[in-house]
């Protein structure tokens, strides 16, 4: 008997819906499985929820599997989401391989597809109005404003102009700072994805998790 603990698959809306709740989701590529386990262990006991593990290397898919049994066994309300898909063929190897939510810098048709076909959050990169409307059109459960370095927090504050419903991920620029967050926040993000400048001591887990504590609390103090 398998000792995996089993769970329901989580639909888009429950993806969201973790999202919204724990807003900081590290966005992460390394090709050493035991490393990000470390990581995925350390973010968790920090407070998060969902993991962005990104496809950017030969072995990616082949860590991703590890990384997803491990969070099975040890991390059970853990999302793990693949990130940096473009083909409709990546996003079936991992959504087979049991990815939560597929990232992508930009928007294609046929990777929505594949995730609506699968009912797998879908969250496209996207840095115009355009982009961020047609992301909607093809059944975004969130759209991911990529990347926030360059369209700056004045833009994601513009788009609640003319699109006051869509809930937007900030990726890119990103920094786990205080100072940061609450201009994201403050700007209209309803999540944020932090990169490697959150990974900056990978061998000090107990600190990251602090790290990870004090910003959520942090970021629950914008939100009242």
């Amino acid at each position: 008997m398998s000792d995996l603990i089993t769970r329901t698959k989580p639909t888009p809306a429950d993806v969201v819906s973790t999202l919204l709740a724990v807003p900081l989701v590290p966005v992460y590529y390394h090709p050493e499985a035991e490393l990000v386990q470390r990581l995925l262990q350390a973010c968790y006991a920090g407070g998060l929820r969902a993991f962005e593990y990104t496809n950017r290397g030969a072995g990616a898919l082949a860590v991703f599997r590890e990384l997803r049994a491990y969070t099975r066994q040890h991390l059970p309300d853990m999302l793990l989401g693949i990130g940096t898909v473009f083909t409709a063929e990546e996003a079936e190897q991992f959504i087979e391989a049991g990815a939560d939510f597929v990232v992508q810098p930009c928007a294609t048709a046929e990777v929505a597809e594949v995730c609506r076909q699968h009912r797998v959050a879908w969250l496209p990169g996207a840095m115009t109005v355009r982009e961020v409307y047609e992301a909607t059109q093809l059944g975004a459960a969130l759209v991911k404003v990529f990347p926030g370095n360059v369209v700056g927090p004045g833009f994601v504050r513009a788009l609640r102009g003319p699109l006051p419903q869509v809930r937007v991920m900030v990726t890119g620029g990103v920094e786990p700072t205080e100072a940061s967050l609450r201009e994201w926040f403050a700007a209209g993000a309803a999540a944020v994805g932090l990169g490697s400048q959150l990974f900056t001591t990978p061998n000090d887990p107990a600190a990251l998790s602090q790290q990870l504590t004090d910003l959520l609390a942090f970021v629950k103090t914008l939100r009242t």
